[in-house]
């Protein structure tokens, strides 16, 4: 009985024991045991999860059916794992459950909290968008230790960058109360002051003086010039790279090819400043020896030697060398690019230095002449691509040729359609085959314009609507598919205007330009018709009295039988020559118009008058950029003339004094000229020149029949004092009131009490004009940039009284903004430096308002 109870409770014990064995829950893998090896049986991933467990699971390297020793290196590698990937911030392996030889793992895994939102202090809202580009730092993303070091590290990298060198960072994580393992990240940014330059000296420079290395080091340099005359310049690392690159690079061009930097120190003179010490071996200098050419079979060596426009005992500049050979428009290498050679080289080398002298050998290597293979046209979404084609000066099966590429660039920028900026033609040689393909890479730009405006002028409120359509298709007109809002692709332009005041001013215009008449050669065909009627002007009003005082503009608002009506119509033809150059073109036209006066204060102020007349202008442009232009030029050549009535006549019209007879059909001759310049001046190629001048000279057949329309009105922003003004020419002088510098003649009249009135009829003028500007957007979206001028002009009734010294100056500031839509908007503020006797008080600051014209 003792023996069957011993055994009861034995087999007990043995149950109980093998039990527990069997049911260890996740118990630590100890590392103090012995050895033994497993077969992994399954991974669970647990823990608060954002990324699949099975993702997660892969990430340690185990996997189900492996080996392992336990304790070993296994799991430690596998922990080892996590750690570095830096997501995770608790890394836990455990046993889940072991039976015999096979193992169950669980891995414990606490992701590293997620980014909420990042808050910055100090900061302004260009910065912050400036910061957040760089750091990079999405909302959603892990916060690591890493993570938030790079952000530290960028930020402050970014401002010592733009001369804050004292920048201070700290960033500040918190919980995101709202959201489970998220984090706020508080950033506080204190940029300090910038670090200028406090001085800055050289050593060792004999060429060139400390101040014209100052001026070398433009971005560098402490010297204090009007422009910043209270601050010095800041101190930006790559910006005093690139100056100590410049001072060798004027060395170099002075002859010192081993001129080299010693030695520099930058530092510290106290916190917010830095002192630059310098130190130069400017070595000896320089002068080209002989020169040589070998390999060229196609130009004689003598011939290339004029081309490159370099002595023997000239100073060697490598610049100039670099230039000549293959930079300039007319350089060496363009010559051969220019007849086809496109896979032609020019190597220049070195072959002798003895003392100061320099021989060259320049190395051609011709080739074949590459011929055209295929011309590829892509983003031309609106424009039909027979308007491109026929604008192209490189066309499939010529011979290559860069300077008519580049021609092409500019003709396509002309055409308005495309952003000039982004005008991309790329070479596609193909070597084996003696071809290349031109793929010319454009992008569509909206250049329909709409006019909607108000104004005042002439003692009213005129207000304008104006449709300008640079890309209308007439032969689609009844196309009802191609009417998106209007047919379009074919480059022709259609204008359409009103202006009116109401009652006292109504003026209305259409006009329609084919630059391709025929479609085959650019031959354009112009069409316009024009009506203005113009009611209410009081006998009492004229610009200026007798005595030189301004009348009330509102002495406009009459008796409506006073009125001014003209109505217009003219068709013109234009012709691109090709001599002297294909920049010429030769443009013709015949018009017509007719006035009706009553009571109108011109030399004639009752009776009808007809005007037809012929005009020629003779001009030549070549502009690279309609909108922003930085190189080139436009000039033109007009003369506008009428039959000459009187020398067919055998009546003495100095007895005449009937008006209606006078001017029943209006005689003269009108000469004009215009010309301006582009030129860049910086390297960047922003900052252009613009010097223009203009004169103009309205003549007569006979002097008892001048003209009274058609003259000149000078003064302000030259738009007609916001109104067509058909009968006369604007031209505007900024710094002055609008027609305020209008030449005027004292006439007869027995209608008034004294006997005679005054009446502005200018018959010659010049203006000359010199402006700088620079852009500050050039984006398809709008074209914007700021320009400094002075100008000088006057105008006079007679020819004797021409003086072209006698001026009136004026200098001021504007900004022109073009926008697609609604086309040329600008303003200008000017100050006119001399006063006119006549109207003393036009002269002074004056602000103009521009639409539509460019000065």
């Amino acid at each position: 009985m003792m023996l069957q109870r011993f055994s009861t409770i034995l087999f007990l014990f043995i149950i109980s024991i093998l039990t527990l064995n069997g049911q260890t829950s996740t118990p630590e893998i100890s590392y103090s045991g012995t050895p033994r090896s497993y077969t992994i049986a399954g991974i669970e991933v647990v823990g608060d999860l954002n990324n699949d467990p099975q993702i997660l699971a892969n990430l340690s390297g185990l996997r189900v059916g492996q080996q392992i020793t336990v304790p070993g290196d296994d799991i430690t590698n596998a922990i080892k794992k996590y750690w570095d990937y830096g997501l995770f911030s608790d890394v836990k392996i455990s046993a889940a459950k072991i039976e015999g030889r096979q193992i169950w793992l669980e891995i414990y895994l606490q992701e590293r909290p997620r980014l909420s939102e990042i808050n910055y202090t100090g900061l302004r809202r260009s910065e912050i968008d400036a910061v957040n580009d760089r750091v990079a730092m999405m909302r959603g993303s892990q916060v690591t230790p890493y993570l938030v070091d790079r952000a530290q590290r960028f930020i402050k990298s970014h401002f010592v960058e733009r001369g804050f060198y004292n920048t201070e960072v700290s960033i500040v994580q918190r919980d995101d109360t709202a959201r489970v393992n998220h984090v706020i990240l508080d950033v506080h940014v204190d940029k300090k002051e910038r670090v200028k330059v406090n001085s800055l000296t050289f050593e060792g420079n004999e060429e060139f003086t400390d101040n014209r290395l100052n001026r070398i080091m433009k971005k560098t340099n402490q010297r204090r010039r009007l422009r910043n005359f209270f601050r010095t310049k800041r101190f930006i690392e790559e910006n005093y790279r690139n100056d100590l690159r410049a001072i060798i690079e004027k060395y170099n061009e002075r002859g010192y090819r081993d001129a080299y930097i010693v030695e520099e120190s930058v530092t510290r003179a106290d916190e917010n400043t830095v002192d630059i010490n310098i130190k130069i071996e400017e070595g000896d200098q320089y002068y080209f020896g002989n020169i040589t050419w070998i390999g060229n079979t196609i130009y004689p060596g003598e011939y290339l030697g004029h081309v490159l426009r370099i002595q023997k005992g000239d100073i060697f500049n490598q610049t100039r060398l670099d230039e000549r050979l293959f930079i300039d428009d007319d350089a060496v290498h363009n010559l051969y690019m220019n007849n086809g050679y496109l896979f032609s080289r020019i190597i220049p080398v070195d072959i002798r230095i003895e003392n100061d002298t320099v021989d060259l050998e320049m190395r051609i290597f011709e080739g074949d002449q590459a011929t055209i293979n295929n011309v590829i046209i892509r983003g031309n979404t609106k424009t039909h691509e027979h308007v491109i084609r026929r604008e192209l000066r490189t066309k499939p099966g010529e011979l290559f040729n860069k300077a008519l590429l580049i021609r092409t660039v500019r003709e396509l920028a002309q055409l308005g359609h495309f952003d000039p900026e982004k005008i991309q033609p790329i070479p596609l040689p193909d070597p084996d085959k003696g071809t290349v393909d031109l793929e010319y890479n454009l992008e569509e730009k909206a250049n329909d314009q709409i006019e909607l405006s108000g104004g005042w002028g002439a003692g009213m409120f005129v207000g304008s609507l104006g449709l300008r359509f640079t890309n209308f298709s007439v032969r689609n007109f009844f196309n009802g598919e191609a009417w998106r809002p209007l047919p379009t692709g074919d480059g022709q332009t259609l204008s359409l205007r009103a202006q009116t005041n109401g009652r006292y001013y109504q003026a209305y215009s259409v006009s329609f330009m084919e630059p391709w008449l025929g479609g085959s050669k650019p031959n354009s065909l112009s069409v316009s018709l024009h009506r203005s009627i113009q009611t209410g002007v009081s006998s009492r009003y004229n610009m200026f009295n007798m005595y030189g005082r301004q009348q009330d503009p509102f002495a406009l608002r009459g008796d409506d039988s006073r009125h001014f009506k003209t109505f217009g119509i003219s068709v013109g033809l234009g012709r691109r020559l090709t001599w002297p150059d294909d920049y010429f073109v030769l443009y013709n036209e015949l018009s017509y118009q007719h006035y009706d006066m009553k009571e109108w204060h011109f030399l004639m102020s009752n009776g009808r008058a007809n005007n037809i007349k012929f005009r020629s202008v003779l001009s030549r442009r070549s502009i690279d950029n309609p909108l922003y232009t930085r190189s080139g030029s436009d000039f033109s050549l007009g003369l506008e003339f009428t039959p000459p009535y009187s020398w067919f006549s055998d009546k003495d019209y100095s007895t005449v004094t009937n008006q209606q007879e006078l001017y029943r059909f209006i005689e003269y001759h009108k000469w004009s000229f215009k010309g301006s310049m582009f030129k860049t001046l910086d390297n960047a190629n922003k900052l252009v020149i613009m010097p223009r001048i203009e004169a103009g000279f309205l003549g007569y057949y006979n002097k008892h029949r001048r003209s009274p329309l058609e003259q000149y009105t000078m003064g302000g922003d030259g738009m007609a004092m916001n109104f067509s003004y058909y009968g006369s020419e604007n031209v505007g002088l900024r710094g002055y009131e609008n027609n305020s510098l209008t030449a005027f003649s004292i006439i007869p009249d027995e209608t008034q009490s004294s006997g005679f009135r005054q009446v502005a009829n200018a018959n010659i003028y010049n203006k000359m004009t010199l402006e700088m500007r620079y852009p500050l957007t050039l984006q398809p979206s709008a074209t914007v940039y700021g320009l400094v001028f002075a100008e000088a002009g006057n105008s006079w009734a007679e020819f004797t009284d021409y003086n072209p010294f006698q001026l009136y100056r004026s200098a001021g500031v504007g900004l022109r903004i073009f926008l697609p839509m609604f086309g040329l908007l600008g303003i200008d503020w000017g100050y006119g430096f001399d006063q006119n006797p006549y109207n003393p008080n036009a002269n002074g600051s004056n602000f103009h308002f521009v639409m539509g014209q460019n000065f």
